[in-house]
């Protein structure tokens, strides 16, 4: 497979400045709120030691939004400018195209995904000591740092299929920062929110069961995998079907 599309989408990232500023956000709000968060509750707040991961992806819930915001972009700000129907000439084969969108999403996921998980370990070992000997740790560990590729594929695959910035931005952010989380309080819509990909995704991080919740941890990674295949199979069927 020639890299030239995964090329293009890099050269492409680093010359907008919304979309290398992005991830820079994304690391800084989830471990520097984690940090701020430990140093400040830590030894006193037992809601966020009970469950260790709880504590130390406090700052998760904020960074989260940066990452969704840098799937929107991706292919978003070619929506909004019009820029797509360039690109497309580019590239001329569209399956070509969006698998180079999704290599470099998936990328700079996981780069973010690995910075984020080490600056909050490091937040943490510094303000409350770090005990990784639970079971189960080293795999909330790894569903942290995968969180990040995943939320951030879906996101564009999303953005594919509304084939519209703003829209993307007005639903997919406050649906992952309130939305998910407000469902998840509601009774009789609690049971089906749980199943949403980024309630599923967080549920992996934690070590403790949650009472209620119809899988495991480990489920809960693969149900977002799912959620994201899904999405990612409907975007590339959306930049098939719709013209740019």
């Amino acid at each position: 497979m020639s890299t030239h599309p995964l090329r293009a989408e890099w050269a492409k990232f680093t010359t907008l400045r919304p979309l290398w500023t992005a991830p820079l956000l994304a690391v800084a709000l989830s471990a520097g709120i984690t940090a701020a968060v430990q140093f400040a509750y830590g030894r006193t707040d037992t809601s966020i030691t009970e469950d260790p991961m709880e504590g130390l992806y406090y700052g998760l819930n904020f960074g989260q939004v940066a990452v969704v915001c840098l799937g929107i972009l991706l292919i978003g700000q070619e929506y909004a400018s019009g820029t797509l129907t360039t690109s497309l000439a580019a590239v001329p084969d569209r399956t070509r195209f969006y698998r180079g969108k999704l290599l470099l999403g998936a990328g700079l996921g996981l780069a973010v995904g690995l910075l984020t998980v080490a600056g909050q370990l490091a937040a943490t070992a510094a303000s409350v000591g770090l005990h990784l000997t639970a079971p189960g740790s080293y795999r909330a560990l790894a569903a942290g740092v995968l969180y990040h590729p995943l939320l951030l594929v879906l996101c564009l695959s999303l953005t594919t299929v509304l084939r519209n910035q703003t829209a993307a931005l007005g639903l997919l952010s406050p649906m992952v920062f309130l939305g998910t989380t407000a469902l998840s309080a509601i009774p009789g819509i609690r049971e089906a929110a749980q199943f949403l990909p980024d309630r599923a995704g967080l549920y992996a991080t934690r070590l403790h069961d949650a009472p209620g919740v119809h899988y495991g941890h480990g489920t809960g990674l693969l149900l977002m995998a799912l959620w994201t295949a899904t999405a990612s199979a409907a975007g590339l069927r959306s930049l098939h079907h719709h013209d740019a």
